[in-house]
Order: C-alpha cells, then structure tokens, then sequence
C-alpha cells in the first residue's frame, strides 16, 4: 500500500500557479490521445462510427500492423496492440483528470518507444514528431505526477 501512496503522490511546485502551467500540456496530452489517437484504434463511446469498433475493441488492422515489428510483438500481437491502444486511449483519459498519472504516463512512454522506434522512424524524423511530443510529456508527467490540479492530489493531499 505504501508503494500505491508513493506511486500517486504529486510532486508540488513551489508556487499553485506553476502547477497550473505543468497542468496544461498533461490535459491536452491526454485529450488528443484519449480523443484522436486512441479513439481511433481502440472502441470508445466517442470512436469514430465508421471504424466500427465495439467498447475495448481494437481497429482490425492493429494487430497485424504490431506483428509487422517483429520479434517479441509477432509472438502476441493481439495482447500488444491492446496495450498499445488501452495506453492510448485510457491512459489519456488519466492523464486528463490526473488520476494515477505516473502509472498512466509509464505505458504512454512504453507505447510511444514503440511507435518511435518501431513504426515511424523509417519514415524519417518528422513522422516521429507527434510520439515524441506524447512521449516528452510523458516523461515529465512521470517524474512530478499530476500536480495540485489532478486527482491524485485529492486522493493523496490528507495522507501526506
């Protein structure tokens, strides 16, 4: 339990005002990845209606595109690119309301390695840039958590 309490504790700014601008990037992370990215590849109420995807449903195509990395990823391509997608999609949803925001921020960085090295950098630096903009937000948001403007800190204020 101590673990869970040390894992969802936000580090604070010294000023409210500096949390605010750390909130920031954290919110609009989490919208586009929850609302565009993820959305599109994993079934959410919100997905867009002609991919045909149910609740927790991956996009067909995912799986054979995970496959196509090689390696570990074709041993269970299924089970990565629903964690890819559920990291995407969930864990932007997370990082909006800065609920558990390092456990969430962890498999965005995880998913955003993969997109980077796996998927994108073949096709130049420019194709990497909007996984790694997720993936630097990521890394910060892992480091200080959600801050004073996030769950987190509401669960964890009184135990501290």
């Amino acid at each position: 339990m101590k673990i869970i309490q040390t894992i969802t504790t936000p580090t604070l700014l010294p000023h409210w005002s500096q949390d605010l601008v750390v909130t920031l990037p954290r919110i609009v992370c989490g919208y586009l990845l929850a609302f565009d990215f993820g959305a599109a590849k994993f079934g959410m109420p919100w997905s867009p209606a002609d991919n045909n995807l149910g609740l927790f449903e991956v996009a067909f195509w995912f799986p054979s595109d995970v496959a196509s990395y090689g390696g570990v990823f074709a041993l269970a391509p299924a089970f990565f690119a629903w964690i890819g997608a559920f990291s995407e999609a969930i864990g932007g949803l997370l990082l909006i309301i800065g609920l558990q925001t390092r456990i969430a921020s962890f498999l965005i960085i995880c998913t955003m390695l993969v997109a980077i090295f796996m998927q994108q950098i073949q096709n130049g630096l420019w194709n990497c840039l909007p996984a790694m903009g997720f993936l630097w937000i990521g890394l910060f948001n892992l480091m200080l958590g959600s801050g004073r403007f996030g769950m987190d800190y509401l669960l964890t204020k009184n135990k501290a």
